[in-house]
């Protein structure tokens, strides 16, 4: 190791000793022939000190964010300079030796909690945002949420599976992200806008208890609650009813707030159907807090099966059309049919999203048709799925937390870009690498396509 201990952990224990850091210069003082350089890593900050004029001489260029290592002995801080803010206030470090491991331009902003500065030069050099410890701890908050979430799911006898990023394009109500596939010419892959299909799939498999910490991708406009790539914690189970997935994910919650937030969570939440939600708040993502409370959550029900889209004339799902409805017999008004569906919402925001599922064939089938997909469309689209239903698929249903929006909601941030390492902007943009990017013609030639450019003063094809 380069290091012989971080610079957040060395205290008055460690007078007398020696020691190697290594870290960022954060900030430098001169005072003469005496130099203090707060040195700074991802545990905290110590206070290094250079002196004589030949030492002094050595570090003339050394600037904030110059990446360096030092090696000198540990002191106690002359009486009336501790600094009792920082866990290592009480000592300093005087350096014997000093090795510039990298040097560094001057940043575009400087590495401060309380810096203002636009998001979009914070995103393009996330790098530099990410060393502010306000920022780099939602991402230690994010990790320990995880972290809980598997522990916790791991506990109840749940298996880990991943699903594949390159499958079938089965729209679920956003635009896929399609993948053209250089074996397969003229034929495309799409990203997962969730899933669903596997998960039911892994249940007709016999695995009867999945999750995913699962990378989605949708198409679709943003807002500071979306982005093109976002993660959920997916979960899915067989032979269940609504109450087993309700308790499961109250017990999961509990233990999560717990382990990263030392909070005691309070449960059973609160319950309301649709109706008396919409009713009640105008609202099928009530904010329940009456006063101080860090949290309030609240199932959302019985949503109605059917939506009528009046521009095209026909129903669409309210979810998605593998979810089952309250009863197999379906009344002609298709208005009047509820779904085994349920929203988690948090503080005014749906954070979590599953239903009962589908598990018979007849009755998928009877729900496509209502949908005004054919039975041509439906075997293309779905064939692999009506196919499985065929071969004893048992009652199933599940659930899916959004982990992006969830965590923003913990931190506080209006803008779930804030939880997120990378994000996109609000055009799906990438400020950091500059994605998306054109692509080279040998690259297009590969794949069969070519790009049609627009004719001066035309629009683009």
């Amino acid at each position: 190791m380069l290091r012989t201990h971080s610079c957040g952990e060395l205290n008055e224990t460690h007078v007398g000793q020696e020691v190697t850091l290594c870290g960022w210069v954060h900030s430098r003082r001169d005072h003469g022939n005496i130099v203090f350089i707060d040195l700074r890593d991802k545990k905290g900050i110590t206070q290094v000190v250079f002196w004589g004029k030949e030492l002094i001489k050595k570090i003339v260029d050394l600037s904030p964010e110059y990446v360096i290592s030092i090696k000198g002995k540990v002191g106690r801080r002359p009486k009336g300079t501790e600094n009792p803010k920082l866990p290592t206030g009480q000592i300093e470090v005087g350096v014997a030796e000093f090795e510039v491991l990298n040097p560094s331009k001057t940043p575009p902003f400087e590495i401060a909690a309380d810096i203002e500065t636009s998001e979009e030069l914070r995103f393009t050099y996330r790098y530099i945002d990410l060393r502010r410890p306000s920022v780099a701890n939602k991402l230690t908050l994010r990790h320990k949420v995880i972290k809980a979430m598997r522990d916790f799911l791991d506990s109840q006898e749940f298996t880990e599976v991943e699903t594949p990023l390159l499958t079938k394009s089965t729209p679920e109500g956003a635009r896929d992200y399609l993948v053209a596939s250089r074996l397969n010419r003229g034929k495309f892959y799409a990203l997962p806008q969730s899933p669903q299909l596997f998960k039911q799939i892994l249940m007709i498999s016999g695995l009867e208890k999945y999750f995913q910490i699962a990378k989605c991708l949708r198409d679709e406009d943003l807002r500071a609650d979306r982005q093109p790539e976002f993660t959920q914690l997916d979960i899915e189970m067989s032979f269940v009813v609504e109450e087993d997935i309700f308790s499961l994910t109250e017990k999961l919650l509990k233990y999560t707030f717990k382990k990263a937030l030392n909070i005691s969570l309070e449960t059973p939440f609160s319950r309301l159907s649709y109706s008396q939600a919409q009713k009640k708040y105008q609202s099928d993502k009530p904010d329940l807090r009456t006063g101080q409370e860090k949290f309030k959550f609240v199932w959302i029900e019985d949503f109605p099966l059917f939506k009528y889209n009046g521009e095209e004339k026909r129903w669409e799902s309210e979810h998605h059309p593998f979810t089952a409805p309250a009863s197999d017999q379906l009344p002609k008004d298709l208005s009047l049919i509820s779904a085994r569906a349920y929203d988690l919402v948090l503080n005014g925001a749906e954070i979590g999203s599953g239903s009962i599922r589908i598990h018979q064939r007849k009755l998928q089938e009877k729900i496509f048709k209502i949908l005004k997909i054919s039975d041509e469309e439906a075997q293309e689209r779905f064939g692999f799925l009506l196919r499985a239903l065929d071969y004893g698929a048992p009652p199933h249903g599940g659930i899916a937390l959004g982990l992006d929006r969830f965590i923003s909601l913990l931190t506080g941030d209006a803008s779930i870009r804030e939880v997120i390492a990378f994000p996109k902007t609000q055009k799906g943009t990438c400020p950091l690498t500059g994605a998306p990017s054109r692509i080279s013609a040998e690259q297009l030639r590969e794949l069969g396509l070519n790009i049609k450019r627009p004719k001066k003063g035309g629009k683009k094809k």
